[in-house]
């Protein structure tokens, strides 16, 4: 076979694997996106944000700091108009600043400014903040975490002490490591800011809480007098989160009017005096619910984007298997590929029908919070924190598998993967460490199982601890590999280990002096405890996904493959879990194991359907390799001709440097 033959075989691959697929694809784009209004949103802004040439993005990663920096300015504002322009609506805006794919200040902004304000503000402070927010009159950001504190938030160091001379707090930093570090739009950008503090009353600690502070003027944006602010510097990756102005803050004995601070919840009268609110405090967990269910589908987004490059690059890569010259065999027909592979295609899935979820769970807490219910708060505020870390954590160790997959070419900034790895990763800290959040969960299992004895039904995501004599003591009715495909089967062995290990985790506890020190001691076991109950989260609400009518030809039938794939892989995985457990044995995890090589052979011929259901835009991937027509060394090729160094044919420094050395100038020394 002839060069070009073999070149174009090699691009027209992508194509014939899309003949290959063997269900509607339209509709299984409307089965990921939710619904055939939200797909609507999400197709018309993506494709608005992919035409317009001040979007551009190819450059960003060649890009200096102070340059990319300016860069996203120009962007933001230019989202700004164009959200006006064309008259969006608060959906349609957002949807627009994500295909944007540029990390900047209307993020934290809109995500946790705004957000902070209407979720901690009095009636009164909503109708003078909100106005001026939402109008971008001011630009917010969130200032919690400082230098020496950051999951710990009763531990920061910050000071908001109440002056009733002069009906005024006092906002200090009393050390350099209560400067506030990290805030998103803080560094260069930001107008205003609600930042955490200690309240001080008449020399009493009352605890943390929040304050809106104004950081510069709004005539020549200059610091304000006792604020020393700037960025903190450039961050990892090329391009990534460094268009962000990351920034520290601290305060010299700075002033702000009593009504400044935020006080739903708690109120300091103008004679000093502190007191709390009728409103339950416990609404500010229902808003951390929202903030971790929206990195749980932030988490799907990830991986998916990560997916379908991988996907897409090894149906198009050939490599080895011809014994004559010609074609080479497709990438995605290696076993070892399928085996890594295909498991990170079903999490994808797997966390966007997750998250969907979780959006329901935030409307309920919602509804029962106005209402004073709070019977479903702990186990909620639980179970974000655990779906948070756990998808998280996947996604981005996720994403770099996927450069792996991609071989050489998957280590070039051109191929997307290394830029979008560098913008994740951050999530598996920001908004709480994800190894102390599965401590969280941890602590919230143990109390669960202490009062399984009182006969109190455990409810939402820990109602099947309610059966746990059952599950203590049943085995596994599998007996072939087709018997891992039935979800009794699949949901009995999850549950059973995951109570298990629970229970073990609380009756080790028991043995130590006091439970605080038994809850130290036995930490990393409680972490993998917490790790199998939020894996069982998610297969079960995989399972619930399939029970629902889903239209489209062969979609169902898909998802039930994809679903067996995540909850077996896993199973695969963490294989010494269920066997120390004794919920299967090796003969059951064996026949797991058949059935899993089975799926993969059975979501082969889809695998790039599955990955075009995303309808993610060229745009929007930012990937040679992950184009949709598979015309990837072309785009490789162009992407290094706009390499800033191949500018001149002379390297800058040749005459200097290089030229002395060719010409022997520089005497050389023998080693």
């Amino acid at each position: 076979m002839a060069r070009t033959e073999i070149e174009m075989a090699r691009v027209d691959n992508l194509a014939a694997e899309r003949r290959k697929t063997q269900f509607d694809v339209e509709a299984m784009k409307i089965v990921w996106a939710g619904s055939k209004h939200a797909l609507d949103v999400a197709d018309r802004m993506a494709r608005i944000v992919a035409t317009d040439p001040e979007f551009r993005k190819d450059n960003r990663t060649s890009l200096g700091r102070k340059e990319l920096f300016r860069n996203t300015l120009r962007k933001m504002g230019h989202a700004i108009r164009r959200a006006s322009e064309l008259r969006l609506t608060e959906e349609e805006a957002s949807q627009l600043r994500f295909f944007m794919d540029e990390p900047g200040y209307l993020d934290l902004h809109w995500g946790m400014f705004v957000p902070a304000i209407k979720g901690q503000g009095t009636e009164e402070q909503l109708k003078k903040w909100l106005p001026l927010a939402t109008n971008m009159k001011i630009i917010g950001c969130y200032a919690q975490t400082e230098l020496g504190h950051g999951s710990n938030v009763q531990g920061l160091e910050t000071t908001a002490t109440f002056d009733p001379k002069t009906d005024e707090f006092i906002i200090h930093s009393p050390s350099l490591t209560s400067y506030k570090w990290w805030p998103g739009g803080l560094g260069k950008v930001s107008t205003h800011a609600v930042i955490f503090a200690k309240l001080i009353c008449g020399g009493q600690d009352h605890g943390v809480y929040g304050f809106i502070v104004q950081l510069r003027s709004l005539d020549d944006h200059s610091p304000l007098p006792g604020i020393t602010i700037g960025d903190i510097g450039t961050k990892f990756g090329n391009g990534a989160y460094n268009s962000m102005d990351n920034g520290f803050l601290g305060f010299n004995q700075v002033r702000i009017p009593r009504n400044h601070m935020l006080m739903r919840f708690c109120e300091v009268t103008r004679e000093g005096d502190v007191r709390l609110s009728d409103v339950p405090r416990q609404i500010i967990y229902g808003i951390m619910v929202s903030v971790r269910q929206s990195i749980v589908s932030d988490s799907s987004w990830a991986l998916s984007r990560a997916v379908c490059i991988a996907v897409r690059y090894s149906a198009v890569r050939r490599q080895f298997g011809s014994q004559d010259g010609g074609l080479e065999t497709q990438v995605i027909d290696y076993k070892t590929q399928q085996n890594r592979l295909f498991p990170l295609l079903a999490s994808a899935y797997a966390f966007r029908f997750v998250g969907q979820w979780l959006k329901w769970l935030y409307t309920d807490v919602s509804d029962r919070l106005e209402a004073k219910d709070f019977s479903t708060l702990a186990e909620a505020h639980a179970c974000t924190a655990g779906l948070k870390s756990l998808t998280t954590s996947v996604a981005a160790d996720g994403i770099e598998e996927c450069r792996k997959l991609c071989g050489g070419h998957g280590y070039l900034c051109s191929s997307g993967l290394p830029e979008l790895f560098a913008v994740f990763v951050p999530a598996c800290t920001y908004e709480g460490d994800n190894v102390v959040l599965l401590l969280q969960v941890a602590r919230f299992l143990v109390k669960t199982v202490s009062r399984l004895a009182s006969g109190k039904k455990p409810g939402g995501t820990t109602a099947y601890m309610g059966n746990a004599e059952h599950l203590l003591q049943c085995k596994s009715t599998a007996n072939s590999a087709q018997d891992w495909l039935k979800p009794s089967v699949v949901l009995e062995a999850f549950e059973a280990r995951a109570l298990r290990m629970a229970v073990a985790c609380a009756q080790e506890i028991t043995k130590f002096p006091t439970p605080e020190t038994g809850f130290l001691e036995t930490s990393a076991n409680l972490v993998e405890a917490a790790i199998a109950h939020c894996q069982l989260i998610v297969v079960s609400k995989f399972l619930e996904k399939l029970q629902q009518e889903i239209p489209g030809e062969g979609v169902k039938e898909q998802l039930q493959i994809l679903c067996s794939i995540y909850a077996l892989h896993l199973l695969h995985k963490h294989k010494g879990d269920f066997l120390s457990t004794d919920c299967i044995t090796a003969e059951q995890a064996a026949l797991a194991n058949e059935q899993l090589r089975t799926l993969y052979s059975q979501v082969r011929p889809n695998a790039v359907g599955l990955v075009d259901t995303f309808n993610y835009t060229d745009h929007y991937l930012g990937s040679a390799l992950g184009r949709y027509d598979g015309n990837v060394y072309l785009a490789l090729y162009a992407a290094a001709l706009k390499e800033p160094l191949n500018e001149t044919v002379l390297p800058d420094g040749y005459h200097e440097f290089l030229r002395p050395v060719l010409d022997q100038s520089i005497r050389m020394s023998r080693l």
